[in-house]
């Protein structure tokens, strides 16, 4: 479709694409402003005063006249540069000319005196072919539709005044529908629309369709405001929306507040008295919500705020103060946390309570090594189930000193038991001496955990293995670590662990038949080696010290009492995701470290097994471990996260009181310092 002069006569711009990036200017006093003229006016140039400059777009000039057109199509350009002395010759374009027709084209007027007008223009005034479409704000009841003034035009362009210059923002680029579509399956439906044939200015907001959209979508209570989807908004996209009046179109004076992440936009038309107040996140009482579901997040995923900050500030998201955050965790988080754990621990407790024998194992986690931790967190497990039961957290000046601690942890943790009715069948712990005698004067079966023990040992046989003359025992490292396993595993009794525990002994020396009738000989199939050089001999250097390692009193005595069931490596596993709640570089107050090891608890206990009650493991083999595989636990899952989400946003913020007296009323050590 041929692009219409008789429409454009005073014309100086001729604008098809609506892209203000692409229309070039001529000032009065190039030697090409003649030639400008005839393309303008097809050679019926007025004789009157022309404005001092000329607009021409893009497309009305061949290839060869921009300095970049390559860059510019490929896109590492912004804008194209016209070559000195080109002169438009390109009439019309059949994929951007005949879209004029059907989409708004801008045309800028020249500052001269309008016969029917009795003053002069005091700015160029900026006229917009529109459709006669309605639109409406969330600010008016009234539908307004485009005006048709009658300046020469059909009623299928008619021409939407404006009083007041209007610098409309530049255009950003769209992207594909099929990625929008596949980025928000939900954004269809606008989507569609511009591509039915809508001009590029068209906002589907604007419309009373989807204004009524997002009326209903606002009123909707039955989501919860901390479910629903947030997004990242720049501000130059916010202000788009409220530079102009959706009713007369002029500049409207903005007004902007903030608080954190919460924007509020005050927007008034001094024109048409149109005004709106617009927020970006809803308020619960004085606090945004985002800020409090974000301070939240943080805190219930175990994040640091510090860190936070950091990629904050590095992508200019606003964000608020570390003293509101805290506040947020005072007054709200915490609390919640701490009921949670409260109620999900009732459970567990009123569970075993029902079961006829108990078997649980005991660690403590220091929050930092040596002997001089601040806190010490005591954990008791429930080993059949593989589920934490209680976490008592002491400071060492309650006891006198961090050594102290792990003991007063265990004798808090068995008195909240005796107190709920549990029946203690065994307890597993390391051989921590003090452990040791409080369990031995309460009567309680003790275990001592496999793993603690053959790290001990490993570590002595590496040390006498460097010795002179003990080069050999090298080679048996890993198989007295498996034969300390498996000692524990196969023996019912302490008498038969005692009897395979010396059969080692035996059997480095290629002596496969023993002494002690509760063992006789060994269970492993004989067979006949040509490399004689890997067994030990009885008087050697390497047997005499191996022998007095192994078959020393205390080694003897805590080989009787490895667990045969149940070890706490799952206590090991745990403390393993206390520090990604509670990382030992940090430094927290008492409730602070409280809550964050009830949180990884809860992360725990719900990762722990399935809810067929079979453990989710995987067994990866890395070549670091040369053959040997470990045990990792599959993707988790955060269900606990969206419950306390829940509580905090639904209960503990309407009310926050009775959760606040519920965490006061545990009693917190003074300072160290103090």
């Amino acid at each position: 479709m041929a692009f219409d002069r008789s429409k454009h006569k005073s014309c100086s711009i001729i604008d098809c694409t609506n892209d203000h990036r692409s229309v070039f200017l001529l000032p009065s006093s190039n030697p090409q402003k003649d030639q400008w003229l005839n393309f303008i006016y097809s050679g019926n140039a007025p004789t009157q005063q022309h404005t001092k400059y000329l607009y021409v777009c893009a497309k009305h000039f061949t290839n060869d006249c921009f300095h970049n057109m390559g860059q510019f199509r490929a896109g590492h350009a912004k804008r194209l540069k016209l070559k000195s002395g080109s002169v438009p010759t390109v009439f019309d374009s059949p994929t951007n000319l005949g879209q004029a027709s059907t989409s708004s084209a801008c045309i800028q007027l020249p500052l001269s005196r309008d016969v029917a007008c009795q003053t002069d223009h005091m700015e160029t005034r900026s006229y917009q072919l529109c459709r006669k479409t309605k639109f409406r704000s969330e600010g008016v009841q009234a539908a307004v539709s485009c005006k048709d003034f009658g300046v020469g035009t059909s009623d299928a362009d008619p021409l939407f005044l404006s009083t007041t210059p209007l610098k409309r923002p530049a255009k950003r680029p769209r992207l594909d529908l099929d990625e929008l579509l596949e980025d928000n399956p939900l954004e269809g439906s606008s989507i569609v629309e511009v591509s039915k044939g809508y001009d590029s200015t068209y906002d589907p907001a604007d419309s009373i369709t989807a204004s009524s959209y997002s009326t209903q979508q606002s009123d909707d209570s039955s989501t919860p405001t901390h479910n629903s989807n947030k997004y990242i908004v720049y501000e130059n996209c916010i202000m788009d929306l409220f530079n102009f009046c959706p009713v007369c179109t002029r500049a409207c004076d903005v007004k902007t507040q903030r608080l954190g992440t919460f924007l509020s936009v005050k927007q008034r038309c001094p024109n048409c008295t149109f005004s709106r107040h617009w927020n970006s996140q809803p308020i619960h009482g004085s606090v945004p919500a985002g800020n409090l579901h974000l301070s939240a997040a943080v805190y219930l995923s175990g994040a640091s705020f510090i860190q936070i900050e950091k990629v904050f500030n590095t992508m200019k998201l606003q964000l608020f103060k570390f003293r509101t955050y805290r506040r947020h965790a005072r007054s709200f988080i915490e609390p919640a946390v701490f009921h949670h754990w409260k109620v999900t621990q009732d459970v567990n407790l009123q569970r075993l309570s029902q079961e006829e024998k108990v078997i649980l194992g005991g660690d403590m986690r220091a929050d930092s090594p040596g002997h001089s931790a601040k806190y010490g967190s005591y954990t008791m497990m429930d080993l059949k189930t593989n589920t934490v039961v209680d976490i008592q957290l002491v400071q060492s000046n309650e006891v006198g000193g961090s050594c102290y601690m792990e003991k007063e942890g265990l004798t808090r943790s068995l008195a909240l038991l005796e107190s709920r009715g549990i029946n203690l069948d065994c307890i597993v712990t390391d051989r921590h001496p003090k452990v040791q005698k409080f369990l031995r004067e309460r009567n309680i079966t003790h275990y001592y955990d496999v793993w603690h023990m053959a790290k001990g040992l490993s570590k002595k046989l590496e040390a006498i293995s460097k010795q002179k003359d003990c080069e050999p025992l090298k080679k048996w490292m890993k198989s007295i670590n498996n034969h300390t396993f498996w000692t524990a595993a196969s023996s019912t009794s302490e008498p038969e662990r005692i009897a395979k525990w010396n059969s080692i002994l035996n059997h480095v020396q290629d002596i496969h038949t023993h002494e002690d009738p509760l063992y006789p000989e060994c269970e492993h199939a004989i067979r006949k080696t040509t490399d004689k050089s890997k067994w030990l001999k009885a008087d050697s250097q390497a047997f005499n010290k191996l022998e007095k390692l192994l078959t020393n009193k205390r080694m003897l005595k805590d080989v009787a009492k490895l667990s045969p069931h149940h070890q706490t490596s799952s206590l090991e596993a745990f403390h393993a995701v206390t520090l990604c709640f509670a990382p030992k570089n940090v430094v927290f107050s008492f409730i602070g470290m409280l809550c964050r090891l009830y949180l990884a608890a809860m992360h725990y206990n719900e990762n722990a097994e399935t809810h067929e009650g079979v453990p989710i493991f995987k067994l990866p083999f890395p070549k670091g471990r040369k053959g040997e595989c470990r045990v990792k636990k599959t993707k988790p899952t955060f269900g606990y996260v969206a419950d306390m989400m829940d509580l905090i946003s639904e209960k503990v913020f309407v009310n926050p009181t009775p959760y606040n007296d519920a965490l006061l009323a545990m009693p917190v050590p003074e300072n160290p310092s103090a």
